[in-house]
This record gives C-alpha cells, structure tokens and sequence, in this order.
C-alpha cells in the first residue's frame, strides 16, 4: 500500500479505545488463547508439543500488538498477577533453551521471515512483562516467595538474554535500532514487522538484564561475572568499543553489562583522558586562578566558580589558599594543591551539617528534600555541588563520599521503586508491606491519599493525586496507594535538588558515559575499590626522594610494616597519605599523581633525631618518612600517625 493510503489510527481515537477497555476482557482472552494447552509443570526437557507453540504463538502476537497500541501499564499488572502468563511462558523458553532448539513460527506469525531465531517474539512478550513486574514486587515476594520466577531459574534466564542480545547486536545482520523512543517509521509500519519486535525486544531484554543485576546486587544469588559475556573482554573489543557507530560501541550503549566491570573502567579512562586533551592546555598557562579562605572554602569556591564556564571547567584550574591571617600560602598549584582543594570542599559540601545532604539509616547521603527552608540558594548550591563531584571524577581525583543507591539512580536518570525504599525508610517500608499483605478490609484503616511532611517541625499535609485528601484507600486501591508513596519518598520529594545536582554533574560527565555503570559501579567510580589493598601494586608504582631508593634499608622495612598491617589499617595508612581509604580501580598505575615516599628533612634533621611522626601531603600523594632504625619504631609512629591523622606538610 502506498504511504497516501495508509490509514493511521488517530491518537485520540487510541486514548478512547484504551481508555474504555477493561483489561480483566484481555485477561479472559489470554486464558482462552491458552485453553487447556499451556502449563507450567514440564519437565526441562519435554519438547513443546504443537498445541503449545501454537497458544504461545497466538498469545505473544496478540500481546505484542496490544503492548505496541493500548496504554499497557494497568494490562501488564492484571496479566502478571491474575494469570499464569509469566511462569507458563519462562517455562516454554527455559525447555526451548535447554534443548538448544526452538519450534517454527506458525501460522499467526506468517509474516515474521522463517531465517529469524524462534525465541524473538516469545521474549518480545516475556521480557517487558517480566520487567514491569519487578518493578512492584518486594524483596520478601522476590528472594523468599521467589516471584515471579524462580532464583534458581535466574541464572538460565540471563544466559538466554544475554545470548539473545549478542545476536540481536553483533552476529545479526542489520542495524537495529539504538533509541528507547522508536523511529516513527517503525511505528507507522504493520505493528508485527520484523525490525519492530527486534527493537522492542532489544529494549526490553537489556532493561530486564540491568533490572536482575540490580537485584543481584541488593543480595547476591549468582557470581556477578555471570552477566558478563566472554566475547566482550578481547582487545578488540575494546578498540573498536572507543569507536563511533561500531558493533561494539553500539554494545555499550545498548547493554553496557554485558561488558565486564574492568573494560568499561578503561573505555570511561579512555573517554576522559581525551576529553581533558581537547579541553586543557599547558596547566601553568591556565588563566583560572582562584584564592580560596580555607576558613570559608565552600562560600568562597561558589561565588568564583560557580560563575565559570562549562569549557573552563573542564580545562585546568589553579588554586592558592589564604590563611586565617588573610595571608596567602607559599607554593605553586601544580595539581596538587587542587586535589587538597577538591578533598577539602566536598568533604564540606557534603556535610550534613551544612544542611543540603542528609543521611539514611545507614549513613548514605542524598538530598535533603527541606533545603530550601535552610539556604536561600539551595537550587544553585546543588548546581555547583554537582559540577564538583563530575570535576572530581573527571580529573580522576577519589573522594570518601557514600551516596544513597536511590540518589545515585538520579545519576542515570532513572526512577526508584518500592523495593528500593529500606534503604531510606526502613519503618515506613514495613508498615507499606504490612498493608500490601493485610488481608482485612483497608478502607477501616482509614487512610488517604495524602503524606505528612515533616520538616524541621513544619507539618504540612501532601496530596499524592488530585483530591487525594477526599480518596480513601481501599482493598482495589491500595497497591496503588503503596507505590505512589514510595514514589513519592524516593523520587518526588528529591526530584528539584536532583535535577539540578544532575545538571551540573553533566556540565562535565557526558550522559552516555555514566549509562555504561549501575549505581554500585558509579560509587565505586567516585571512591575507588573497596577490595583488598593490593601493597605490591603500591611498591610497584612508588617514587622515591631525599635520598631513599628501592632498595633503602628504610624502605625494605617500610613495606614489611605496611604489608603487616591488617587491612583496616592499610586503609588508613592511603587515607592518610592520599585523602581517600580507597585505591583506583584498575590499579596504582594510575594513582595521579604516583605515590612518593620522602625522606623527612634529610638534611636539617639528625639521624638520631627520630621522636619525629611521619607527615603526609595529600595533595601530592606524599610520605614524608623519617629513617626509623627498628621495625618496631617504624610500626608504632606509622599506627600513631595515621591514627592521630599527624597530618599536612606543607614543605
């Protein structure tokens, strides 16, 4: 048919259509398409039979035209928990999947090309349905109840999406399309056309991937390596993932986990080291030169750089300190003086005392959602607090911040959902299950659709909806009533702060470069590794000055010491001598700038002078070590010093 003839149905008319529907008639459909045909209780191994792939053929395609023409939201709920559509189609695609072949397509599927791999439209229906439900099951209904599929199920499912994606991205002939939001033309196509359902199927397996990796995370049920695949850890892969409009680089933007941890650390490495190359010149010809007042470090970096532009930001930025006297500090800004700066201003930025963060249960940080009543300029604040936290991790500079993994969703631009709530509101959260399980009648509860705000003694009531305060929750409403109030706690009430947090952070991390990581990923980005301390790898990648070398008696003695320490103490000691307890994640080799240890005032100070505690400048990475004769001197002022924080020196 030509383009003139098409006939497209209006968008008003599909509002009305969806609008009028009563999703229990799909429901009813479902189970009749069905019949008798489907069950979830096969063994692994039995082979669908042709009354099998014939209900699941004519479910899945009328599914996929429904989910692709009506508002599905409502229909995927009612289809996740008044039918055995989920577990009936996992076990038709497990036993498919086990015996390495999958049937034809039949006859309600005549216009899909017989070359197309048979689990396409299974999982074009399976993944977007299985996904909405995570997003309203609890952790009790998915690790102990285990729904809506099985944890020792979990596993072979990642298996059969990660092969799927692969295909779909790297062995499948033709481009298929990147963008969540579908290219119009697909849209005014036959809805069954090929190239939709791979897109549609690409979005949803590599959102449900993403969603099972963060559930992984919460609490482990399969080694995190399992969500990785094989193919994408060879060199080149790598070089072609830093590539525009590859195969690979098309992977990292449409399933970054499928890449391991360590390769998309190298390709993001990568992607900065030449963003600072377009941006920088020589440092000691920056024109951005600012004195700070270390007394008042947080008002005096806002008013001067608040002010600057997104591509002097980027480029280099030169610091002088001015002391309490009002007298500037001796040295020049290499770099180093910068790091000391960034350490100390987002050390106090993030204060929860300062009013603009708070802390959960479990002392995580994310936006304080009264911070208007507490700074005049709060939006701005978290404008620039943003811009701060991108600029630290652009220049590669660790900083001990733990965020909340809601707030750090908000990096992503991601939503929050129920199970997400413990970590903010532990209590609220019980009493949210509490009502999800009563099995009473709720409306006796006498409750609304309304929050209190409690903020610094200031109540004041919240619709959650439109006459929310006039609507009382009932035993239809109430799972609506539930995610509303966690949406509103996890999402609404920080949405401002967040934005604008947001904007400054992407003044300098671009957002596909973020989108390669989970919020676990992008903590350990800001803080560093939180595995052992690998004190080899230190030694390895170690300068030395005044006079100490490789293989000093003091040095030899120095890392015997260290490497005894336990690893609570190791952590202290990088703290002390790098400002964060955390080492790079691909090693010290990139520790900037390398780790030096100093003799201390060689020659000013006697050699029996030894009462003296070894100092640290962290903002050069910096050991000032005293030459101890016994390896208990060395330990006992080591232990003392990085336990007392001996602290900054400056010469």
């Amino acid at each position: 048919m030509n383009d003139e003839h098409k006939e497209v149905v209006s968008p008003d008319l599909l509002r009305q259509i969806s609008s009028s529907i009563d999703s229990r008639l799909l429901q009813h459909l479902v189970n009749a398409l069905f019949k008798d045909s489907l069950q979830t209780g096969y063994s692994d191994k039995t082979w669908p039979s042709n009354e099998e792939v014939e209900a699941i053929s004519a479910v899945c395609t009328f599914l996929h035209v429904t989910f692709c023409t009506l508002s599905h939201e409502l229909i995927m709920t009612l289809l996740g928990y008044r039918t055995d559509l989920l577990p009936a189609l996992w076990s038709y695609i497990k036993r498919c999947n086990e015996n390495q072949r999958w049937p034809l397509y039949s006859k309600f599927t005549n216009n899909i090309p017989g070359d197309n791999p048979g689990w396409l439209l299974p999982l074009a229906v399976f993944c977007p349905l299985y996904k909405h439900m995570l997003k309203f099951v609890d952790t009790e209904e998915f690790y102990e109840q285990e729904k809506p599929v099985k944890i020792r199920d979990i596993p072979s499912l990642v298996i059969v999406l990660k092969q799927a994606l692969w295909q779909l991205l790297w062995s499948i002939h033709g481009h298929v399309p990147s963008s969540q939001k579908l290219p119009k033309n697909l849209l005014d196509d036959r809805i069954l056309s090929v190239e939709l359902i791979k897109v549609k199927a690409r979005v949803a397996m590599s959102e449900l991937l993403s969603q099972l990796q963060d559930w992984n995370n919460r609490r482990q049920f399969m080694s995190a390596d399992d969500f990785h695949l094989q193919e994408a850890r060879s060199e080149t892969f790598v070089s072609q993932a830093l590539l525009e409009n590859t195969r690979a680089s098309e992977i990292l933007k449409q399933a970054p986990f499928l890449v391991p941890f360590t390769i998309r650390v190298k390709i993001f490495t990568s992607e900065l080291v030449a963003s600072r190359q377009r941006s920088g010149g020589h440092p000691a010809l920056t024109r951005l030169r600012f004195k700070i007042r270390r007394n008042r470090i947080l008002e005096d970096a806002f008013n001067q750089l608040s002010t600057i532009s997104e591509d002097d930001l980027r480029g280099p930025i030169r610091i002088s300190f001015v002391n309490e006297f009002g007298v500037e500090e001796a040295g020049i800004d290499g770099g180093g003086i910068f790091k000391d700066f960034m350490e100390n201003i987002i050390q106090a930025s993030f204060d929860v005392q300062y009013g603009l963060f708070k802390e959960t249960p479990g002392h995580l940080l994310y936006p304080n959602p009264g911070s208007a009543l507490v700074h005049e300029q709060h939006l701005q604040f978290f404008h620039f607090l943003g811009s701060l936290l991108g600029k630290a991790m652009y220049e590669g500079i660790l900083v001990d911040i733990p965020f909340a993994t809601f707030f750090l969703s908000k990096l992503k631009e991601k939503s929050n959902f129920l199970h997400d709530l413990p970590s903010l509101d532990p209590e609220l959260y019980r009493h949210l299950l509490f009502l999800k399980h009563y099995k009473g009648d709720v409306s006796e509860l006498e409750l609304y659709f309304v929050v209190v705000k409690n903020e610094y003694g200031e109540q004041t009531e919240e619709e959650l909806i439109p006459g929310g305060k006039d609507m009382r929750v009932t035993n239809d409403n109430v799972i609506s009533f539930i995610h509303l109030v966690a949406n509103y706690r996890l999402n609404y009430q920080i949405r401002i702060q967040s934005l604008h947090f947001l904007r400054g952070f992407q003044q300098l991390i671009q957002k596909e470069w973020i989108e390669m990581f989970n919020e676990h990923e992008i903590q350990l980005l800001i803080s560093g590794s939180l595995d052992s301390m690998d004190v080899d790898d230190l030694r390895s990648n170690t300068h030395y000055a005044g006079g100490y070398h490789h293989d000093h008696d003091v040095i030899v003695m120095f890392w015997e010491v260290l490497k005894s320490f336990s690893l609570e103490y190791q952590k202290k000691f990088l703290k002390f001598v790098t400002g964060c307890s955390r080492g790079p994640l691909l090693g010290f080799k990139y520790l900037e700038p390398k780790f030096c240890i100093q003799r201390a005032a060689p020659f000013d100070v006697a050699e029996e002078d030894l009462d003296r505690l070894p100092t640290s400048a962290t903002c050069m990475n910096l050991l000032k070590l005293p030459p101890y004769q016994t390896t208990e001197q060395m330990r006992t002022k080591l232990v003392y010093a990085i336990s007392a924080d001996a602290g900054f020196d400056l010469s």
